[in-house]
């Protein structure tokens, strides 16, 4: 077999560990998922999710959630209130440019599901938010459905570790359990398919 010429391995070699470079790089870690921007320590304070669905069959479902607290308008509200009804959270702040996306989305689907008489209660959650800038946000971004005031970012701790920023839904089954949760901006399809299939259960 004849010998490459020496000029030519003294060439060929960067490009290889070129190559192999970007071979590796291509390897890591996409610096928009979900880990990525925990591990960054920008202190966002909320997470960019690409609206990953997780569905939980009703064997599997946890106790029921136990939430309360005093909404935006100064009234206090309980999820006991909506006993028997599917219920819709949603975490969500003034500071937090993805709840702007999907807020229209989010509008869409409580308008559909009033319209259509479902038994389903929505409620949000203004997290780390001032009561001021949560009513005049949800005023601007058209919000048909009162939110909780959670100053504190305490409400949180309610829901079983399935949320842990800004934009997440809930939908919790008739006994309040946490049936599905998407991580990111929901889309009105989404939600009132994952309502549906809630309301469907027997």
């Amino acid at each position: 077999m004849p010998r490459m010429p020496r000029a030519a391995v003294l060439i060929a070699a960067p490009v290889l560990l070129v190559a192999l470079a970007g071979a590796l790089a291509g390897c890591s870690e996409d610096p928009n998922s979900v880990a990525a921007q925990a591990k960054s320590g920008n202190r966002q304070g909320y997470i960019s999710g690409d609206g990953n669905i997780e569905t939980i069959a009703a064997g599997k479902r946890n106790n029921p959630v136990t939430l309360t607290g005093t909404t935006l308008d100064g009234k206090s509200w309980t999820n006991a209130d909506a006993a028997g009804k599917v219920t819709v959270l949603n975490l969500w702040a003034s500071w937090c440019p993805p709840c702007e996306t999907e807020a229209s989305d989010l509008k869409a689907a409580a308008e559909k599901i009033a319209a259509a008489d479902k038994p389903v209660v929505f409620m949000g959650i203004n997290y780390r938010d001032n009561p001021d800038s949560g009513r005049s946000t949800a005023a601007r971004w058209g919000i048909p459905f009162p939110s909780l005031d959670d100053p504190a970012g305490t409400t949180i701790l309610s829901l079983q570790g399935k949320v842990t920023s800004p934009p997440t839904t809930l939908v919790l089954d008739r006994e309040g359990r946490i049936a599905a949760r998407v991580s990111g901006a929901v889309t009105t399809a989404t939600l009132t398919g994952l309502v549906d299939d809630v309301l469907a259960e027997q």
